[in-house]
Order: C-alpha cells, then sequence, then structure tokens
C-alpha cells in the first residue's frame, strides 16, 4: 500500500468500545479486589502449570511464509500490533539513548522474545546487545536461527553499523531469575520490552514479583521497561455488558472460568481463555494495572504512561503514517480489483463506507474492519522508569521517591 493511498479514517474512535467514567472502572477494580490482601506479599496463590501449557501453545504455532500470512484473516490485525510494538520500541530507544555519548553501549533485554519477530525492530534501533529470553525452547532456537541469518546478510549491507551481538535464553522469566543466565551478571540494560507476554505472570503473586524483578535488577537508573498487555478494565467492562462467561465477534472470543458478573476475581489468578481465528487457544490471566504499578514501586519502577491501542495510535498515526504504509498495517477500501476485502462479512466495512461518503476526495482510504478493531482496542501499552537506587544498612535495595520540583516564585 503507498503512503498515498493510506488515509486511515478520523473517526476511528466509532470503531472502539466507549471508556467507561470513572464511577464504572472503580466497579470493574472493585471486582478485581475482592478479599485482597492489604500486603500484598501475603495472600499468594500457587503456581499451577499453565507454564507448560503456554510453552507448547508457542512451541506448536507453524512458521508461514508472507504469501500464506498475507491470505490470513488476521494479517491486518497482526500487522497494526506490529506497528503499535515498532512506534513504542522506537520512542523508547530513543529515550534510552539520550545523554549517551557517541559509541556508548545500548543493550536491551526482550523478554518473551518468541521466535525474534522484533530482531529488526532492533537492529534499526541500533542498539548494541540484546538479551533474548523465552519459556518456549523451539521459540528460541528460531529467534537464534533468525538472528545468525541477519547477522549473516549483514556482512552484504554496507549501510548499516554491524549487527549487535546477542545472547539467548530458554526460561520461564515468572520463575527463573534471569541475571543469574546472563554471559555477564554485571550487565546494566538501558531497555526491557516485554511484548504481549506480561499477562502471563499475574497467574500468581511469586511469579509477577519474579517477572518484575527481572524487568528492574539489571536496568540502569533512568533506563525503560515497556510492554503491551491485555486490558483488564476493558475486558470485564465487555463481558458485563455481554451479560455471561465470554463475548467476542467473528474473529476473537473471550471467556472466563466463571461469570465475571456474579463472581468476583481475584488479583491473581482470574484465568480467561483467549481464542483468536487461526491461532491455538491459551490461557491468559488478567492484569489488575493498580495492582502492577504498586508491585512495580516496589522495584524502584515509577509509571511513566499507560494507553490503550486506540488511544496510542490516534496519538502517533500522523508521525507513524509511513510506517503505517510500510508494515500494511491498515487494510485499503475500497480493495484493488486483484484483493479481495479479508472480511466476508460486509457489516466489517459499514463504518468506512460512512466515513467515505461524509469525505471528500478520499477515493481509497486504509482501515481494520470492525471485528479487527475490537480486537486491538482489548490493548494497552505502557512504559515504567528506572528510579535511583540506594543501599540500606542490610545492603537491600531502597528507592526513594523522585523530589518534587518546586515551583518556579512569580517575579512582580
Amino acid at each position: 500500500m503507498s503512503e498515498n493511498n493510506l488515509r486511515e479514517e478520523s473517526n476511528i474512535n466509532s470503531l472502539c468500545v466507549e471508556s467507561e467514567d470513572g464511577v464504572q472502572r472503580r466497579e470493574i477494580a472493585e471486582t478485581m479486589q475482592s478479599q485482597a490482601p492489604s500486603d500484598l506479599s501475603t495472600g499468594a496463590r500457587t503456581p499451577t502449570e499453565h507454564a507448560a501449557v503456554v510453552a507448547e501453545h508457542y512451541n506448536t504455532l507453524q512458521e508461514k511464509g508472507l504469501e500464506e500470512r498475507s491470505k490470513s484473516r488476521i494479517f491486518y490485525l497482526r500487522n497494526f500490533n506490529n506497528w503499535i510494538k515498532s512506534m513504542l520500541i522506537n520512542e523508547y530507544l530513543r529515550k534510552a539513548g539520550e545523554g549517551h555519548f557517541h559509541g556508548q553501549p545500548l543493550r536491551v533485554l526482550d523478554m518473551g522474545c518468541g521466535k525474534g519477530g522484533d530482531l529488526l525492530k532492533w537492529r534499526r534501533g541500533s542498539i548494541t546487545h540484546l538479551i533474548c529470553a523465552d519459556l518456549a525452547e523451539t521459540s528460541v532456537e528460531q529467534c537464534q536461527t533468525r538472528y545468525n541469518d541477519l547477522k549473516g546478510r549483514s556482512r552484504h549491507e554496507r549501510a548499516f553499523a554491524p549487527v549487535f551481538s546477542a545472547e539467548f535464553i530458554t526460561a520461564d522469566c515468572t520463575k527463573v531469575r534471569l541475571r543469574e543466565k546472563y554471559k555477564d551478571v554485571t550487565l546494566q540494560l538501558d531497555l526491557v520490552s516485554c511484548q504481549f507476554v506480561f499477562h502471563y505472570s499475574f497467574e500468581s503473586l511469586p511469579q509477577a514479583e519474579c517477572m518484575l524483578r527481572n524487568a528492574s535488577e539489571t536496568l540502569r537508573p533512568g533506563g525503560f521497561f515497556i510492554g503491551t498487555i491485555p486490558d483488564a478494565c476493558e475486558i470485564v467492562s465487555r463481558a458485563k455488558k455481554a451479560g455471561g462467561r465470554s463475548f467476542g465477534n467473528n474473529l476473537y472470543r473471550v471467556e472466563f472460568e466463571h461469570d465475571p458478573c456474579t463472581r468476583r476475581m481475584p488479583l491473581f489468578g482470574a484465568k480467561y481463555g483467549f481464542h483468536l481465528e487461526g491461532v491455538v487457544d491459551c490461557p491468559e490471566f488478567l492484569v489488575h494495572f493498580p495492582t502492577l504499578e504498586r508491585l512495580a514501586e516496589k522495584f524502584g519502577l515509577e509509571l511513566v504512561f499507560k494507553k490503550s491501542f486506540k488511544d496510542y495510535y490516534l496519538q502517533f498515526k500522523e508521525e507513524g503514517r509511513s510506517l503505517l504504509g510500510k508494515m500494511q498495517a491498515l487494510e485499503t477500501y475500497p480493495p484493488f480489483h486483484d484483493s479481495p476485502l479479508l472480511s466476508k462479512d460486509p457489516d466489517d466495512y459499514e463504518h468506512v463506507q460512512q466515513y467515505m461518503q461524509r469525505s471528500t476526495g478520499h477515493r481509497k482510504v486504509g482501515t481494520l474492519s470492525r471485528a479487527e478493531w475490537e480486537a486491538a482496542s482489548l490493548y494497552l501499552v505502557f512504559a515504567f522508569r528506572k528510579r535511583k537506587v540506594s543501599w540500606n544498612a542490610e545492603g537491600k535495595p531502597e528507592y526513594p521517591p523522585e523530589p518534587v520540583k518546586s515551583a518556579t516564585p512569580k517575579t512582580s
């Protein structure tokens, strides 16, 4: 799709479920805090063996070629999610590198690296070292193969600097201390990225704490922890609106073990099943974000921002317009003669038809189908920053609150 043909509709807001007001969101939060311990260090559930299920899920996913992927019903949804990741990674690689002098190392941990889908992003971000960690052994092997291929091709690319060095770790990041597996245990990281996997850690309190320790322990002060997770408030809200244990459309479905309308969910272990067309079902866990914030503070991580995919898209669509086209993150409507629409449901494109009727001069626009947008808008992005650390008399780390800057006094 060329940039000239790429004009995403400005009223994409209409595709998204309306945001809850403050009262409703408090009710949803209360739904997830029934009998919650006042001290998060107590009352944890014992971890179950969902890790094996998750590993099997990702190990059995088949690698598909571009031609086959382009025929998938979720082709544009995947690309849109990938665009979100690209914008987030680019933004925080830039922030992490601010203040670095020329040639200073830029080191990254990709926690939940999968098969290496973000390797090119790290390459283009000019990092110097990457640690890839994932639960699924097959995925890590494929990630390492991709890296070796990338490194081999780079020998013939004069325009780029040498490919970053890398190390690969097969481990459950929710149960294993990653630092002990690093080649250099004294290494300090500038950025930790955790894309579409952090929510698995909320199976239990110990797992969530382990994941956050892995994110924070070797992150330098001023470094960033970024990620993408399902939006628990949005998921519970839609479940309540649907009035049952499940909701979704012709593309995705979410199903809870218990009806969230009649039973309050715990802070940890709030399990649901997520099915996406063409993808094997996999159990997931709600991440109660206020709890995540509180736990993150324990590990010296302060929240910089969180936004829904909808709001993040609206904020960065102009800046990322060219990349939207290059990554084929939006579907062309009306389609070209040799490219039929991926969705066979005409209602999936009613919003863009109405937009084009109201607009003038738009022969073709870029869009997501309604079903895809409803799936994409279930997610949010976040970024935490590592605070400065000090050490107490017992040799344990402490993270004093950042000083509040006083207002500049007015002069008469």
